[in-house]
């Protein structure tokens, strides 16, 4: 398996969070000429904070675009003062994505297959103070999570825990009562903690086993890959029906490993890359085809000196907004055929 670089950072970071934010909009946006100077340069500076908690609230990069997108629209076509652009923007954003999710939950029970978040290489939001905290928040295992609360319960957790917002600015954002927002926050909290989104205290550490992880995946090292991996860690694909995809999730340390090793060499003999990556806050990879097209994204839960889970994302809808989508299909079937030839 060849490796790529990180030179697809900067591309992956600058096409997630601002490619598609021109997609179906209507009236000013930032930089348009109509739009006022002031107004355009306050949403400007608070927009990574917007786009943060849009996605954390939706678990979707294009939706959580489209509803920065609306909150401008709202903002700049506003007919009254804002004294605070934060508190404005952040309720606006927050109940665009509340209603969004609303709507979102019935296509999501249709699902085909497991349902991931659309993978995000790049939080556009930084805090130095709560960078550990941010970077779990927006893993796999915590969306996940999140998918069990309601819209409400799902808002004030993310505004309350993840943004520290206060109670105040809650109650404001999502339009109910102070007290209601401490009730909606316990439950939240408490629904949270039952499903325990830990992971690797000592970030070197867990980059380090990350790094030997994908040395053995590169050397295709059926052994090495299973003395990493936690005695039942689960590999488990989203692919929503549009690519070849795992028929069922693939359990056991050995199971895991003996796949692993046996796949990803294959893919290297096709000439598909893996760019070590972070994906949601956590170690993973990005794999493209010769053309440098997204083929899929991999993501490792880390915890206890083991991988516990490893989550890929397939499907191209999910992939669309990091860059071009490969063929899924023409390199499956490279695949056949190699497989074919070797035999």
């Amino acid at each position: 398996m060849r490796r790529g670089t990180d030179t697809g950072t900067k591309r992956a970071t600058d096409e997630g969070i601002d490619a598609g934010t021109d997609r179906g909009t209507r009236g000013d946006v930032p930089g348009d000429p109509r739009a006022d100077p002031g107004r355009a340069a306050e949403f400007q500076e608070l927009r990574p904070l917007l786009f943060s908690i849009a996605y954390r609230i939706l678990g979707s990069v294009s939706e959580a675009e489209d509803a920065v997108q609306e909150t401008w629209l709202r903002f700049s076509g506003s007919p009254t003062e804002v004294r605070s652009p934060k508190a404005f923007l952040s309720a606006a954003v927050t109940r665009i994505s509340i209603d969004v999710l609303r709507s979102a939950r019935l296509r999501r029970e249709a699902y085909v297959g497991p349902w991931f978040p659309e993978p995000l290489l790049a939080d556009p939001y930084e805090d130095p103070v709560r960078s550990a905290e941010l970077a779990d928040s927006v893993s796999m295992a915590a969306l996940l999570l999140l998918e069990r609360l309601s819209p409400l319960e799902r808002a004030v957790f993310v505004l309350r825990e993840v943004f520290d917002f206060g109670f105040p600015e809650v109650a404001s954002a999502v339009g109910r009562s102070e007290s209601a927002c401490r009730q909606l926050a316990v439950r939240a909290r408490r629904h949270m903690a039952e499903g325990r989104p830990r992971f690797e205290a000592d970030r070197r550490e867990r980059d380090a086993l990350a790094s030997r992880f994908f040395a053995a995946l590169h050397d295709g090292d059926m052994a090495g890959l299973q003395n990493l991996l936690a005695a039942d860690v689960s590999l488990v694909g989203d692919g929503g029906g549009k690519t070849p995809q795992l028929a069922r999730a693939v359990a056991g340390a050995r199971n895991v490993a003996r796949l692993l090793a046996a796949v990803v060499p294959a893919l290297d003999r096709i000439a598909v890359t893996c760019e070590q990556h972070e994906v949601n806050g956590q170690p993973g990879a990005v794999f493209r085809d010769r053309d440098g097209n997204v083929l899929q994204t991999f993501s490792l839960d880390i915890l206890d000196g083991r991988v516990q889970a490893v989550r890929l994302v397939l499907n191209p809808d999910k992939l669309a907004h990091i860059g071009p989508v490969a063929d899924a299909w023409s390199i499956s079937e490279q695949l056949k055929q190699t497989r074919r030839t070797a035999n």
